[in-house]
This record gives structure tokens, C-alpha cells and sequence, in this order.
């Protein structure tokens, strides 16, 4: 895609501090982390989100990512990894070309984790039946 940033990073017409490459992946450090050593994973074949990526794109971009996990948790002596992929602007994705983030976490970090709701049984067997149906 002509406008898509990871894209024109991905052509190198962009700069980028690149910490993992291979024909499929490309892993760089994101410019505004959330915690030291955020790194982005891109698949180089372009796709708008994880819904529409090819799925033998998808299978290379986990290898890269379970990679770039490995090396910061030990070239940063993390504490755990979490490893997140927005899909859609509701759900927080703001650039349009698949990629998940990689974020080394540290036991007193600060970072939060979502807050949790609560759902009676019958609108869980909803839900279930909803997803299940649509499967």
C-alpha cells in the first residue's frame, strides 16, 4: 500500500531501529514504547489486520515474534513478554498493515492489565453460541 507506513519501512524509505529480519518478518523498536525494548513484528507481504492475513504469513510472523520474545527477554533480562495484536481501530489499531507488538514486562513495571468483567451464565452460553455459530 502506497501510504502504509510499516510498508514504507519495510522498503527501507523509512528508518527504522531493525532488530530482527527474515523474508517474511520484519521486527524494529517502536518509537513511542510502551516499556523499554517495544518491539513491532510486520509481516512484509502487506495486509490490513489480523483477519485478513494469509495464514502461512501468520504461522512466519508467530516464528518471528516467539523470536524477537526470546531475545528481549534475555537481552533485556525481562521478567515475561506480553505479546499484543489490535485488530480494527475499536479495538486500538492505528496503523492498517498487520503487526503484533512485543513488550518486555518487569514485575514492578506499572503496566495494568485489562479490567475484568462480569457475565451471567445465560449471557455467557450466548456468547458461546454466537461465536460457535459463526465458526
Amino acid at each position: 500500500m502506497d501510504g502504509c507506513i510499516f510498508c514504507k519501512i519495510i522498503k527501507g524509505e523509512i528508518p527504522c531501529q531493525k532488530i530482527y529480519e527474515d523474508d517474511k518478518a520484519l521486527a524494529f523498536l517502536d518509537i513511542s514504547p510502551v516499556n523499554k525494548g517495544h518491539a513491532l513484528v510486520v509481516p512484509k507481504k502487506h495486509s490490513m489486520d489480523l483477519l485478513e492475513a494469509d495464514d502461512k504469513e501468520l504461522s512466519a510472523i508467530i516464528s518471528a515474534c516467539k523470536k524477537v520474545a526470546n531475545a528481549c527477554m534475555k537481552g533485556l533480562k525481562a521478567d515475561g513478554i506480553s505479546l499484543d495484536v489490535s485488530t480494527k481501530p475499536a479495538a486500538g489499531q492505528v496503523v492498517m498493515h498487520t503487526h503484533f507488538h512485543i513488550i518486555p514486562r518487569w514485575k514492578d513495571d506499572g503496566l495494568k492489565h485489562w479490567p475484568r468483567k462480569s457475565l451471567l451464565a445465560e449471557e455467557m452460553k450466548k456468547v458461546q453460541e454466537a461465536i460457535k455459530n459463526s465458526l
